[in-house]
């Protein structure tokens, strides 16, 4: 936990840093209205689409997963076909199919845009399921991809960096006047130290914005493999997670699009990117049949 702290604030810092100097080196005057939302625009949607760009690359190199451009056997041959049916079914172009090793059961959806993604699956997923639980996994990721999440993701991610940038920058300005007591010219240190905090007070917020998001896209993605590979398949393979869960691996970019996710309670719940499984097994269990069919997007 004061590892994540220690890293929280030194990732705080070194954008406030970098804002800072990005403002000074293109002219950008703090005060003005103008200049403060082209800098937010600019930090808080670049980083946020960048990081969909190479979404594929970093979670390839990241995990180590292997693309199966040829299966060398019969359970990749199946993982191919599978997710080629499915992806048939949801009106998307066929994704990259990728295996990792790692011991949990676990798989992920990940790509910059639903006819350019990639789907991959841990060995110990494949150890794990049988067939008709791991092609309701590859069900849901399928959704995820369908639907749409990862640029949806990346668009709601954008619009809380910039309001959090923008909003910590003239509060900012407003305690620092009323402390200075409405001294004009360049802000001071303590213009810094306060929008150093308030950044992390206002991001810690639209974290839970975006995880609450989150959360509900897993329940989507749920219908979506429950109407791709039928809803018994879907409840069997969430009750399998809920007997053998285990902390996640993946790595921070990918871990919101994977099959499971952390657990919690109190605040930390409000940070998780995943519902309890309990409550996704009863969701789908109380929808109606109409209800789960068509909840992937084509």
């Amino acid at each position: 936990m004061l590892k994540r702290i220690a890293l929280f604030l030194a990732t705080n810092l070194a954008v406030l840093a970098l804002v800072s100097i990005v403002m000074s080196v293109f002219g950008l005057n703090p005060a003005t209205n103008a200049g403060l939302l082209v800098m937010a625009a600019l930090f808080g949607f670049g980083g946020s689409f960048l990081s969909l760009a190479i979404s594929k690359w970093m979670a390839k190199r990241t995990t180590g997963a292997h693309v199966i451009e040829q299966p060398r056997n019969e359970s990749e041959q199946w993982l191919v076909s599978t997710v080629r049916r499915q992806a048939e079914a949801a009106g998307i172009k066929m994704p990259e199919v990728a295996v990792y090793d790692a011991p949990e059961i676990n798989a992920f959806a990940t790509g910059p845009s639903r006819n350019n993604s990639l789907v991959a699956v841990s060995t110990g997923l494949l150890r794990a399921m049988n067939r008709d639980e791991a092609e309701a996994v590859l069900a849901h990721e399928v959704s995820h991809v369908a639907n749409g999440d990862m640029v949806t993701m990346a668009l709601i991610q954008g619009v809380l960096n910039t309001f959090v940038i923008v909003l910590a920058r003239v509060v900012g300005r407003v305690i620092d006047g009323y402390i200075s007591g409405g001294r004009d010219g360049a802000p001071g240190l303590g213009y810094y130290a306060i929008v150093f905090v308030l950044d992390m007070v206002f991001g810690l917020f639209a974290s839970m914005i975006a995880m609450w998001f989150s959360r509900y896209r897993e329940f989507r993605a749920d219908a979506g493999g429950a109407s791709l590979a039928g809803r018994d398949k879907m409840i069997a393979a969430l009750e399998r997670l809920s007997q053998t869960y285990g902390e996640s691996t993946l790595p921070k970019q990918v871990a919101a699009f994977g099959i499971s996710g952390g657990v919690g309670h109190g605040l930390k719940k409000l940070l998780m990117s995943h519902p309890p499984l309990a409550e996704r097994i009863q969701a789908l269990r109380d929808a109606p049949v109409e209800a789960v069919r068509g909840r992937v997007v084509t």
